[in-house]
């Protein structure tokens, strides 16, 4: 029998409860992990905006604007990262939610999916701290006009950088949004790559989209997602192999 039916007999109410029981654990897991960030707030917001700071002109330092920014900044910022943080147990949450109303042949692909979504996401951050943000800045450093004071309000640059933490976590999930595409049956590798002169041009309207005004980050974030839809491209021939078997019957898989 399919796992798919193990369930079908729940009511509504039942969904309903377990639905809520998943909701108030994900609740209480950002709850358990901001509660233990909060201490450090401060420090934390301190080493978000080191990249920023580190190209700042001698003397110049980050500005609150507002009466409640030195509190709310650091206070945001915890909230977020306690966010990011939970997010495997939120997916957790959601895949165990799901599963029971899967077919087998579907959770051989989609387990691994979820996986590599969370490891993706984390990859795009890491890659938007550590690589993005040093370049960024730098080059805004470097046009500053002469006569201007590059001192910029903490919670202005908080709403930036979560913005594109945001999205270049949510542009490296392009490689599991082309294999979903592919398995599901929407279009077919081929197609893919015949579109790519479109895929390209797709990239760089996402980056003017999500990424703020400018054209040196709308770049950096248009290449890695055309490269991110290249390895999509390939990850699709392992799961084209996946895809057959899981068609197969559940006594010849």
């Amino acid at each position: 029998m399919d796992t798919a039916t193990q369930d079908s007999g729940m009511p509504l109410t039942g969904h309903l409860r377990e639905l809520r029981r998943r909701l108030l654990r994900c609740l209480l897991a950002i709850a358990v992990i901001f509660l233990g960030l909060f201490p450090f707030a401060q420090t934390l917001y301190t080493q978000v905006s080191e990249p920023l700071r580190r190209y700042l002109p001698e003397g110049a330092s980050m500005i609150a604007t507002s009466v409640t920014s030195p509190f709310l900044a650091p206070f945001k910022l915890t909230l977020m990262a306690a966010l990011f943080v939970a997010m495997p147990v939120l997916l957790h949450q959601a895949w165990s939610f799901i599963a029971p109303a899967m077919y087998r042949q579907e959770k051989r692909i989609a387990l691994p999916l979820l996986v590599s979504s969370i490891v993706l996401f984390y990859s795009g951050m890491a890659f938007a701290f550590f690589v993005v943000f040093p370049m960024m800045f730098g080059f805004f450093a470097s046009v500053t006009p002469d006569g201007v004071a590059m001192m910029t309000d903490i919670g202005l640059y908080l709403d930036f950088i979560l913005a594109l933490f945001l999205a270049f976590g949510l542009a490296f999930e392009i490689p599991v949004a082309t294999v979903i595409i592919v398995w599901a049956g929407v279009t077919d590798v081929a197609t893919l790559r015949k579109s790519r002169p479109y895929v390209i041009v797709g990239c760089f309207v996402v980056g003017m989209l999500l990424t703020p005004p400018d054209v040196f980050s709308q770049t950096l974030l248009a290449v890695p997602m055309w490269i991110l839809f290249e390895v999509g491209l390939v990850a699709c021939g392992f799961a084209g192999v996946q895809v057959r078997r899981a068609d197969l019957p559940c006594d010849q898989a």
